[in-house]
């Protein structure tokens, strides 16, 4: 059930109106029922899979908490992350054995994730285990962020969903905002760079060497759009049933550095590898060797959670490559122009790394969608040849000019609303203005057409 149909429309509406229905201390239990049904859309055997490694990984937390030995909850606490290494592993890598037939579950590097955190945290006495195993279930698989997340902590949403907030008007119409402006993303953004830029990688030979810039920024826009417009509307969605959850992005096309990139992008994936391989791994108390190892360890198991592909792998190890190499810069940087005034001014700290790091970004995103690294290559390449001047862009291209002005448009709408109008106390009445503005624009000018989100893959 994607969320852009109005199936989900449908889905969600009933699920409001019984959740706010219920007493708060039962309504733990529609949730759970509700998120059932919304996996189980996608296919039965699905949320039989889901309940299945749920019910192994909730007995595994109670192990490890019975354990009197430190060597015993090391060895469950082993066992456990092993199941769902394999778990994880047989279902999305094998791709890369060549296995034909298995069907990737939606979420699924999501919710492994979210439980590992459950475990780990188990493990270490940061929380209880839960013993009633349907209200550990409704965390594993609340809707809203079960397919594509934001991956939340136990500690944090847990105590939420066994007594969600009461019904409040403010809170409401502000779910409502974010839910709409993720449509508004998804729809009119995103699903609109894909009708420019999709028919490039169907057929590469219309590609001529000017053609990659404007390929690549319009791919990070769809990426951020489709990816934070799911954000958006699950937050949002969960919002109205009374939870709050984590924040997952913060304006990463405003990105200095590609460490501030992954400050601003994804936040809890990146919280999640900080908080359990990068800090455990010795993070930057280590010897500078060690330090850039973990650097390139955590990208490449990056690069592998997005997909099984060689270039998710390739994407996350230019990332950690780019990280050791501004983290050599700076120090230089430091040493050597740290008395030359014209070199602290915004031009060199601001401007300039600024343009650097999203050429980077931008050029590097096209991995996620070049489905082998030869075709990343010969994009990478195209600029570079004698005919990469040649106006070729409307007039070999199906390229409609009303799709690109929507684009063009919307994108200028989302800068200012997001930099400036989104990080300010919004008063009601320009929330409710706001809420149709971007209902009249989704009628407007959204793709009716249901297309999957681009992390549903993942």
């Amino acid at each position: 059930m994607l969320f852009n149909s109005f199936a989900f429309i449908g889905f969600f509406a009933a699920t409001f109106g019984v959740v706010h229905s219920l007493p708060v201390k039962n309504r733990w239990i529609a949730l759970l029922i509700a998120s059932y049904i919304f996996y189980a859309y996608a296919g039965i055997g699905l949320a039989v899979l889901l309940l299945s490694f749920t019910f192994v990984q909730y007995c595994a937390a109670l192990c490890i908490a019975k354990q009197q030995t430190l060597r015993r909850k090391k060895l469950f606490l082993v066992v456990s992350i092993a199941i769902a290494v394999l778990f994880l592993g047989f279902f999305k890598y094998a791709g890369f054995f060549q296995f034909e037939g298995i069907v990737l579950p939606m979420g699924i590097s999501f919710y492994t994730f979210q439980i590992l955190a459950y475990i780990i945290d188990v493990y270490r006495g940061d929380i209880k285990p839960e013993k009633h195993f349907a209200r550990f279930a409704v965390f594993v698989s609340f809707f809203p962020q079960l397919i594509a997340g934001p991956i939340e902590r136990a500690k944090d949403l847990m105590p939420q969903l066994q007594k969600p907030e009461k019904f409040d008007y403010l809170t409401a119409v502000s779910g409502l905002q974010l839910l709409l402006w993720g449509f508004f993303k998804k729809l009119v953004i995103a699903d609109h760079i894909s009708l420019l830029i999709d028919r490039f990688f169907l057929k590469p030979e219309l590609v001529v060497g000017w053609h990659i810039p404007i390929i690549a920024i319009l791919f990070f826009f769809q990426i951020y759009c489709d990816f934070s417009g799911y954000v958006d509307i699950a937050i949002g969605s969960a919002r109205l049933l009374g939870i709050k959850l984590s924040q997952n992005f913060n304006l990463p096309y405003l990105s200095i550095s590609v460490r501030d990139f992954w400050h601003r992008w994804h936040i809890t994936l990146s919280q999640w590898f900080k908080d359990y391989l990068y800090i455990p791994l010795g993070g930057n108390r280590v010897a500078w060797w060690r330090w850039y190892a973990n650097i390139l360890i955590i990208f490449f198991i990056s690069g592998l959670w997005h997909g099984a592909n060689w270039t998710f792998v390739l994407w996350g190890l230019l990332h950690g490559i780019w990280i050791c190499l501004e983290v050599t810069v700076a120090k230089i940087y430091n040493f050597v122009f740290q008395k030359v005034r014209f070199m602290h001014t915004v031009l060199f700290v601001r401007i300039i790394p600024w343009c650097i790091t999203m050429l980077f970004i931008c050029y590097s995103f096209l991995l996620f969608r070049s489905e082998s690294l030869e075709l990343f290559f010969d994009l990478c390449r195209e600029p570079f040849r004698l005919q990469m001047w040649q106006i070729t862009y409307f007039h070999n291209t199906d390229i409609k000019a009303f799709d690109m002005n929507v684009v063009l448009s919307a994108i200028a709408f989302l800068l200012c609303y997001e930099m400036y109008i989104a990080k300010r106390h919004v008063p009601l009445k320009l929330q409710w203005v706001l809420v149709t503005l971007f209902l009249m624009c989704i009628c407007n000018f959204g793709i009716a057409q249901e297309k999957e989100f681009i992390y549903f893959r993942f």
